[in-house]
């Protein structure tokens, strides 16, 4: 087992822009990345298998709904706090990253904001303490990038509503005691649902043979004329809107998370660059390995600076979905790119699992395509910018 050295890249003094508060978060969560998550990582990876011994941990350090305010079991924190635990949890891997992600985003957001005070008070405690872990029900096998499409759907019977349908590609739906479904009533509008384990008729069956989030539990959620209580309906917001307001949070969440991912393959190839030795000197003296190495800390930079930027945006209530998409896309494409480069400086270990770097490339694989995909974002930006509806 490797000691995690992990030293993060500041190139620009960003801390200089943050408070004690941020840093302390931030280190707090550091500190139980290095103790917990990065001496057993790499074997549960290995055997893809989801660390359920660090649910306790990561409710402790505040990554369970670090913005619901306190007196809902929440930390009560800002939204670069947010950023930056997500941050050093994805530096330590990007499915435990998702599995706080949509504990946070998309499950606990949707209840605070669209839910009623006992909706609120029943859920959101137990959820924050880890006690329950949740599940976002939008993708489905049909619909991914066209969730509006959904075939999901409910009907009024009375005291209860009948829910029928199936979703897929949902993080943290093989162990989850609640799922916020998105579902069409008869008129054909989006509703959010809690549907809770046990309900008759509703299964989470395993997804398994994935080469990516290894450490992650993904599943489908099948709903065969599952009742729900009608106090189950999110009440405050219907429509399209409604899910996609979630994703905003989970995609700004995303946008840190993958800077973590990109600093600790950087770290890595730095490291290893003044180490190995070829041609009779460290391979970091050859002009091209300095190359790679001068763009990452660039492109790390820049996306710190514009993670940094829409936190206080998000903080001040002034940023858009359009902004969140561009930093969602910019940062995980940027965190791909350097992990691809920092593979090619370790040369063959850099595909082992004693090293980091093959493990994010894969995630990355995932994070670039969930939560709307690289493509998508760009259309998102698109028609932001010329008013022109590239979707259609």
């Amino acid at each position: 087992m490797k000691p995690d050295l992990f030293e993060a890249p500041d190139y620009y003094n960003l801390d200089e822009l943050l408070t004690d508060e941020h840093k302390l978060v931030r280190n707090t969560a550091r500190a139980w990345v290095k103790r917990d998550v990065s001496p057993i990582i790499e074997a549960y990876a290995q055997k893809a298998e989801f660390p359920t011994q660090i649910i306790e941990g990561l409710a402790e350090i505040g990554a369970f709904g670090p913005y619901i305010p306190e007196e809902y079991g929440g930390a009560g924190l800002d939204q670069i706090s947010y950023g930056l635990i997500m941050q050093e949890i994805e530096r330590g891997d990007s499915g435990v990253r998702s599995t706080a992600s949509v504990q946070s985003s998309l499950v606990m957001y949707p209840i605070w904001k669209y839910g009623n005070e006992a909706q609120r008070q029943k859920y959101l405690p137990k959820l924050a303490s880890g006690e329950w872990m949740g599940c976002f029900g939008l993708t489905e096998p049909d619909h991914g990038s066209n969730p509006g499409g959904m075939t999901t759907n409910f009907k009024d019977n009375g005291d209860h509503y009948l829910l029928n349908g199936a979703k897929m590609w949902i993080s943290n739906a093989p162990f989850a005691q609640v799922a916020i479904v998105w579902a069409k009533n008869e008129a054909g509008r989006i509703h959010g649902l809690i549907v809770e384990r046990g309900m008759k008729g509703f299964s989470t069956p395993e997804t398994h043979n994935k080469w990516s989030l290894r450490a992650s539990a993904t599943g489908e959620l099948i709903f065969d004329n599952v009742k729900v209580p009608k106090e189950n309906l999110l009440p405050n917001k219907s429509g399209l809107g409604a899910p996609l307001g979630c994703l905003d949070s989970a995609r700004y969440g995303i946008a840190w998370g993958a800077i973590g991912a990109a600093m600790d393959c950087y770290d890595t190839a730095l490291r290893y660059s003044k180490e190995r030795l070829q041609f009779g000197k460290p391979i970091g003296q050859f002009q091209l390995q300095q190359k790679k190495l001068a763009e990452m800390i660039t492109e790390i930079t820049k996306a710190q600076l514009l993670a940094w930027r829409l936190g206080v945006m998000r903080d001040n209530g002034t940023a858009t979905s359009a902004q969140i998409s561009m930093a969602k896309r910019n940062n995980v494409n940027m965190a791909l790119n350097i992990a691809r480069e920092a593979r090619q400086i370790l040369g063959g270990m850099g595909i082992t699992g004693e090293y980091s770097i093959m493990r994010h490339m894969m995630n990355l694989e995932s994070v670039i395509t969930y939560e709307g995909t690289h493509d998508i974002h760009l259309l998102i930006t698109g028609l932001d910018i010329t008013g022109l509806n590239g979707f259609k």
